[in-house]
């Protein structure tokens, strides 16, 4: 949609929105004569007269001799010093030209907002549950984006199927349900209509129903919907949308204005014949002429007075991007109150190399004041706003004398603007190796700041280019405590650049680490002409689109711009005091500024889930492999993880396979032995390098196979999720035996470690421990059955890694059999050559286990802790235990479908 005219301005209902051009003087040569006809026959008849004379070398030397004087004249005036001077002089600068109806400022607007919170929503969780057409459909996929960039929890569902499960004891699982079309809901079976009716009106308008209206080919006019006295057209085009602003649904949304222009898509409009239905929004026919201006409803609300529940119908999808602000409404008010989004948002604007740049993009002295102008005016609509200054003091003065004048009137004005540290030379944190020069270089910038008073305890700083943030460079953090005293920093790259509304934050060496976001301007956009689709296109992102959408969805926007951003046509001060403006008009946000180092402490506060770092695998991204560090590669990380459980073999099997001569284990740990335990505990807190230093590089890369082996990763609730994170290409090995004997061998394995609570009690009653029991006992009891639960921990694994990178081994046959195990393996592993493990693992009788054939009368077996030989477990402990996992061995069956089950799970299964 073409939200505002360019030319001019229209009007509907006293409310104004009006887009200015830009006036530019036209190109032309010093001395040239303008619209004169008179003029243009006397060169055309000097040239015929030039033409005419006899061609000699002196008159060539000349005529080049000429050319050349009057190009050099030329890009003299016209480029100033360097390439990237202004190519077309102008009188005037595109300014924000957003007009509408506000009164009362910012405040207004929080203060008109409706508040939907009741009692209801006590009785609701705050999930949406959305029913789409097929797992494929764009509108259903557009639906659940913008529930994903609003942390709005949802679970899809198929239409047509069975209804889930809506309730959890007396509380709704749902605040919402949301059907992507609205025939889908109008034509439910009866069953499944009259449960899900049943849901939404169990504590009278506690839950609601949202339903979309899909274009089709068929063109339907006064169509009766099924079942109410509510009335379509269809294949509509529409115009000019306006709101009604006495709506309850209205929150996030601010009414009062008019989006003219054509809408998206072919639309359905309703005609209802009850007062149960109020229109929430309209539009009129987009004809020729225009002279039909019959306001039609787009959107109307059902309060629920013919069957008890309140519905929102759109009569269209969500490319408009009022419907997503108007969706987002819909929810809070349906929910009453559970899934309503802040309507606080903090801004911050980051202004990067400053005195960084090439001649001819930096700011002038009448920038610099231009800049302060516009932050006064920014500051109006947003309280505490100041622009955030991010200086490498190398390149001060580094511009023409117009531009160093330029940095002398920052540095006048120092106190009023924030500042951050860049690097001294603009360096790119990764490619330093040597962390005492990166520290060095870092007092140089700090030493400037101190000498031009600049501010240096801001603990915020920014890496160019994001280095070493994410992906993390150890050195960097490091540096930064020790010169800065940084506390927080911002990257884009974190999890990944795009897409942008899915950037979050984490923390690292007590470095808190903000989400930063774009507006579309970069070090080359400085011209409103060269920017990609010119202004209607920078317009778009403002009015409604990208951008506007950004500060929207994210409580707190860190934006990076660039200081050539500030000079030539000022984009960034166009853009920002546009869309805020914008803002303001459509809606009841509330926009504030603080310094960086208290939006980080708000951020965590509001998302703790966040605080823990996720690390991903830098050579999946190209981004990030560029900004990683030169001297590391992912051939270091494993190609395969042995993920346990415990007591069930792991440890043979890592003998085994470090015997294969392409396949290389970890190196040991002090504190864990063979054991890294990187996913499941603190030490994934130290970070990528401090994994990585674990394992070899390999020297042939194709052919060498690197392995962990931790048997705590398989009950880890956070380990699958971490894994696949860093390594969604690995395999995974697990060893699985019956779970009642893993648990009688983890009980005597604490005994034979000086566990004190294992001593104390009897395996018996351990497993029989209650929840009276005391906190110890329960803890003991929990750690000895939990890891058996294999159904459970393996559907968790699963909803990370697909099956076929999962092989599972039989505990007991790799006990009695391990050379036919160790084959089967190394075909999963794809291990070639094959090792012929027959000629290397030998039955120890005094063991009773298989070794690893030292010669022919010598093996070589594992420590005296492994093998051990136990009493018999009693057997009413045996078959107490054969009871509990019953439904987790008979899961276990099912989930195993593609893969060999094991002899003892069909044992454990045919007991009982």
């Amino acid at each position: 949609m073409k939200m505002l005219s360019p030319e001019g301005r229209k009007k509907w209902g006293g409310s104004v929105i009006r887009v200015g051009g830009s006036n530019e003087s036209a190109l032309l040569l010093p001395g040239t004569p303008l619209g004169s006809s008179n003029s243009t026959s006397l060169r055309h008849s000097s040239c015929l007269a030039c033409l005419a004379r006899p061609i000699t070398v002196k008159r060539c030397v000349a005529a080049l001799v000429l050319l050349s004087t009057l190009s050099i004249l030329f890009y003299t005036h016209y480029l100033g010093n360097h390439p990237f001077s202004s190519l077309i002089r102008r009188d005037t600068r595109p300014e924000p030209a957003i007009r509408c109806s506000l009164s009362g400022g910012p405040s207004r607007n929080a203060a008109a907002a409706h508040d939907h919170r009741s009692a209801a929503r006590l009785r609701i969780d705050a999930k949406v549950l959305v029913f789409v057409e097929t797992t494929y459909s764009r509108l259903g996929r557009e639906i659940a984006e913008l529930l994903v960039y609003n942390r709005i929890k949802y679970k899809v569902e198929v239409a047509g199927k069975s209804l889930p499960i809506l309730t959890n004891s007396d509380k709704g699982k749902y605040g919402v349900i949301v059907f992507e079309n609205i025939n889908k809901y109008l034509n439910m079976d009866k069953w499944n209509r009259e449960l899900l009716d049943k849901y939404c009106r169990e504590y009278k308008y506690s839950v609601g129903v949202v339903a979309f209206q899909p274009s089709s080919e068929e063109t339907l006019v006064g169509a009766q919907l099924k079942g109410f006295p509510l009335y379509i057209h269809t294949n509509l085009r529409l115009k000019d949308a306006v709101l009604n602003a006495a709506s309850p649904i209205l929150r996030l949304t601010r009414a009062g204005e008019s989006a003219w222009g054509q809408l998206p898509d072919d639309w359905t409009v309703f005609h209802p014949n009850h007062s149960t239905y109020e229109p929430l929004a309209w539009a009129v026919r987009d004809t020729p002429g225009g002279l039909d201006k019959t306001p039609l409803p787009t959107i109307v609300q059902d309060h629920g007075q013919i069957d008890g529940i309140q519905r929102v119908l759109f009569g269209s999808g969500l490319k408009f991007w009022l419907h997503k602000l108007l969706f987002l409404d819909s929810l809070s008010y349906l929910s009453h109150g559970q899934l309503s989004v802040s309507l606080q948002r903090f801004l911050l604007v980051d202004i990067d190399d400053i005195f960084v740049g090439e001649r001819g993009t930096r700011l002038k002295q009448d920038d610099v004041q231009a800049l302060l102008a516009a932050q006064t005016r920014i500051q109006k609509m947003v309280p505490g706003f100041r622009f955030n200054l991010g200086f490498s003091g190398k390149y001060f003065h580094h511009g023409t004398p117009e531009e160093n004048l330029g940095d002398d009137t920052l540095l006048e004005n120092v106190g009023k603007f924030s500042w951050f540290s860049h690097m001294w030379n603009h360096q790119q944190p990764h490619l330093y190796d040597n962390g005492t020069q990166l520290s060095m270089d870092m007092m140089l910038n700090k030493n400037f700041a101190k000498e031009h008073g600049i501010p240096t305890d801001s603990g915020y700083s920014v890496s160019p280019h994001h280095s070493g943030v994410y992906p993390v460079h150890e050195p960097l953090y490091a540096a930064w405590k020790k010169v800065w005293n940084v506390r927080v920093t911002s990257t884009e790259e974190y999890p990944h650049l795009r897409p942008a509304r899915l950037r979050r934050g984490f923390i690292h060496r007590n470095i808190m680490v903000l989400p930063r976001q774009t507006c579309g301007l970069f070090t080359h956009t400085i011209f409103i002409e060269r920017y990609p689709g010119g202004r209607v296109k920078l317009d778009e992102s403002i009015q409604g689109g990208e951008l506007f959408q950004t500060i929207v969805y994210n409580p707190m926007n860190i934006f990076m711009t660039h200081m050539s951003n500030y000079g030539n046509d000022r984009l960034a001060l166009y853009t920002f005091e546009s869309v805020i403006k914008f803002v303001q008009c459509w809606t009841n946000l509330q926009l504030i500024s603080v310094p960086p180092l208290q939006l980080a402490e708000k951020y965590f506060q509001m998302y703790p889930e966040e605080a823990d770092p996720v690390w991903g695998n830098p050579c999946d991204d190209l981004r990030h492999e560029k900004i990683w560090s030169r001297n590391k590669t992912c051939e270091q990380l494993p190609r395969f993880l042995v993920i346990g459980p415990q007591k069930t073999g792991t440890t043979a099997l890592y003998t085994f396979l470090s015997m294969h001569p392409e396949v290389s284990s970890n190196f040991p740990s002090q504190d864990t032995f063979e054991e890294i335990q990187f996913f499941n505990g603190k030490n994934y807190y130290r970070g990528l390098d401090w994994y990585m230093g674990f394992f070899p590089i390999p020297t042939n890369s194709t052919s060498r196979f690197l392995f962990e082996k931790s048997a705590t990763y398989f009950d880890g609730e956070l380990v699958p999720r971490r894994a696949h994170a860093l390594l969604p290409h690995a395999k995974l090995v697990t060893i699985l035996i019956s779970p009642a004997r893993r648990a009688y061998s983890w009980y005597q394995h604490m005994r034979a470690h000086g566990d004190e609570i294992a001593l104390n009690y009897s395996f018996h009653q351990v497993i029989t421990a209650t929840d009276t029991a005391p906190k110890t006992l329960r803890e003991l009891r929990n750690r000895c059955l939990n890891p058996g639960k294999y159904s459970q921990h393996l559907d968790r694994w699963l909803s990370y890694y697909p099956s076929q990178q999962l092989h599972i081994i039989d505990g007991e046959q790799l006990r009695n059999n391990p050379v036919e195990v160790m084959n089967e393996l190394q075909r999963f592993l794809k291990l070639s050559p094959p090792f012929d493990f027959s000629k290397h693992l030998r039955y120890d009788p005094k063991k009773g286990f298989y070794c690893q054939v030292v010669s022919a009368d010598h093996n070589k077996c594992l420590g005296r802790s492994k093998g051990r030989q136990y009493p018999p477990m009693e057997e009413r402990s045996y078959k107490l235990l054969q009871r509990y996992y019953l439904s987790h061995n008979t899961a276990l069956a099912k989930l195993l479908k593609n893969h060999v089950i094991p002899q003892w799970l069909k044992e454990d299964l045919s007991v009982l």
